[in-house]
């Protein structure tokens, strides 16, 4: 089945960019992941990749959104009601042949609106949030929905601190800005080694870059890893060092990253966050509040969470 999929992801671009074979290949490991088609006259109506870093367990992979099932596009005049009903049943070919695997938790994309085949079935389902930019392509109307606060960061980062935003900042340079969030915390950036493969090869896709702010004496205070598609770009990791946070310098980053992408799409995914304090940030740059689902079947075993705690 992965050969189809591989195949399928080939052609179609409605497939979300987390859930491309490509990407899989990198946050899984190749032979970590799989995936459940539904095939009717030799076309693959639906599809559900999965990710299963344990025998019989299914999760989310790390730098990952979202994964969830993908239907093909229906006709425009195909009736509400005949397109829930034929998603239901897909759904329920897939929790069939997910019954092998106890465990299961995946982020389902925020276009999967229904979820009930996986509730008839005993699934529990938790709602998450991320937040959208639509139409970034009118930069006008972008700036006059955000909050004072960060118009006044991107000003004061531009005027007052003289900061010059460039694109292709090398990796080292951002992974060393990116981790002093998490020394602050007493923590090691997670899964740095995917996070390399994953830069190389969206720039290699020309699918992604890096945005960096310099001060004049060449001090770099901020950074956005971005990620695109035909449909969304995605925020997928950055941050700012915390010595240098009052240039606001991470304001301007995303804000001349958000504007530089709008060349490929119109929306713009920030990812969302359950911290209070991040969540704000990117609600404030006047992006629209969105819900997905996490979709969750049976405790995780005792003897998995230490396992996955010890990496092994």
């Amino acid at each position: 089945m992965k050969d189809k999929y591989r195949s399928l992801c080939r052609i179609e671009a409605s497939i979300p960019v987390f859930s491309q074979d490509w990407w899989l290949d990198i946050v899984c490991g190749s032979n970590k992941w799989d995936v459940l088609l539904v095939e009717e006259n030799g076309r693959i109506q639906a599809a559900l990749p999965f990710y299963t870093p344990h025998p019989k367990v299914v999760s989310m992979p790390p730098y990952t959104q979202t994964m969830g099932p993908w239907f093909a596009p229906e006709t425009s005049d195909t009736k509400y009601t005949t397109l829930l009903g034929q998603r239901q049943m897909l759904c329920k070919t897939f929790t069939d042949g997910l019954k092998k695997y106890p465990s299961f938790l995946q982020n389902f994309n925020y276009q999967v609106t229904d979820w009930l085949p996986f509730y008839w079935q005993g699934y529990k389902q938790t709602t998450r949030y991320t937040y959208l930019l639509r139409d970034i392509h009118h930069p006008e109307g972008l700036w006059a929905n955000m909050r004072p606060n960060i118009r006044r960061n991107i000003t004061k980062a531009k005027e007052k601190f003289k900061i010059n935003i460039e694109r292709g900042v090398p990796e080292d340079e951002f992974l060393s800005v990116y981790s002093l969030t998490f020394k602050r915390q007493d923590r090691q950036p997670p899964h740095v080694d995917t996070l390399k493969k994953l830069i190389t090869q969206c720039r290699e896709r020309k699918q992604g870059d890096i945005w960096g702010g310099y001060d004049t004496e060449g001090k770099l205070h901020a950074v956005a890893f971005i990620v695109w598609q035909g449909s969304v770009a995605y925020y997928l990791a950055g941050g700012g060092d915390p010595a240098l946070r009052e240039s606001g310098a991470h304001s301007l980053v995303l804000w001349e990253g958000i504007k530089d992408v709008s060349v490929h799409t119109t929306l713009f995914d920030f990812e969302g966050s359950m911290i209070q304090g991040v969540e704000r940030f990117f609600r404030e740059f006047g992006a629209v509040q969105t819900p997905f689902f996490t979709i969750s079947k049976n405790e995780r075993s005792l003897l998995y969470k230490i396992r996955t705690k010890l990496g092994i």
